[in-house]
């Protein structure tokens, strides 16, 4: 349970007290990540659904899925990927990246890529959505549980924090590697489960639009390891967004 809430309290704004604030509940609660990302989905899916019980078409629907994990974040991902892309497009030293990271302002970088981001995440929705309900809701879900478990697989042990402070310190290098491989198969596996009412060819098709989104999120971990030395909160948003969209344009292809 002190996983559970570890998992809400840092990575929704669902109205969950954190009792413990350790490495142990750190581990646990990065390992509970996907189940966050599930609830999350599941209510994108929930009001793009009865948007479109009501009468609305599906690019409004779209909107508004792809509006309920900033809203249940406080926008802390498309926070992060924004701080990411300023530090990444400042070319600048690690130290003064992760300074300018830190700045409460968005800078070029920043905007063009929460630009993009949302208009690939609504593009995609909006194609699903127009196939039907089941299709968006399923994609919703699936893109929310592969961008928590690239934050499982970021916590994996052997990756250090940039900043001995902040939520990047607290969970870098917590889980042990083969168990954030043992949620990431898990996680594949539950995804393509969902597809799987689709067809058996939808099965794989969720599934590798799973491991398409963690695989991009692994890449930008990679570089961003390379630039900044390190993990911060902030990096840890920018792989979720990542990781989510890439779910999402692979879902989107072969329609």
């Amino acid at each position: 349970m002190d996983g559970i809430r570890f998992a809400f309290g840092t990575l929704t704004v669902l109205p969950v007290r954190v009792t413990r604030w350790d490495r142990e509940a750190a581990r646990a609660g990065m390992l509970c990540a996907p189940l966050a990302g599930l609830v999350v989905g599941l209510s994108a899916a929930a009001l793009g659904g009865l948007l479109l019980l009501l009468g609305s078409g599906p690019l409004l629907a779209a909107v508004a899925t792809a509006a309920v994990p900033a809203a249940l974040t406080r926008g802390l991902h498309l926070d992060g990927l924004a701080d990411v892309a300023d530090g990444l497009g400042s070319a600048k030293p690690a130290e003064d990246a992760l300074r300018i990271m830190k700045q409460s302002d968005i800078g070029p970088f920043g905007v063009i890529s929460l630009l993009f981001v949302l208009m690939a995440q609504t593009a995609v929705l909006f194609q699903l959505y127009g196939e039907s309900w089941a299709h968006g809701a399923v994609a919703a879900a699936v893109s929310a549980v592969t961008a928590r478990t690239a934050l499982t697989l970021a916590s994996r042990a052997g990756v250090p924090p940039a900043r001995p402070e902040g939520l990047g310190a607290a969970v870098a290098g917590v889980v042990p590697v083969r168990s954030a491989l043992t949620v990431a198969a898990l996680a594949t596996a539950a995804c393509a489960g969902a597809g799987a009412v689709f067809g058996p060819y939808a099965a794989i098709h969720h599934a590798l639009a799973v491991l398409a989104g963690l695989a991009a999120a692994q890449l930008l971990l990679r570089h961003c390891l390379k630039r900044f030395g390190g993990v911060t909160g902030d990096v840890f948003g920018a792989l979720a967004e990542t990781a989510a969209t890439a779910a999402l344009v692979v879902l989107a292809w072969n329609r």
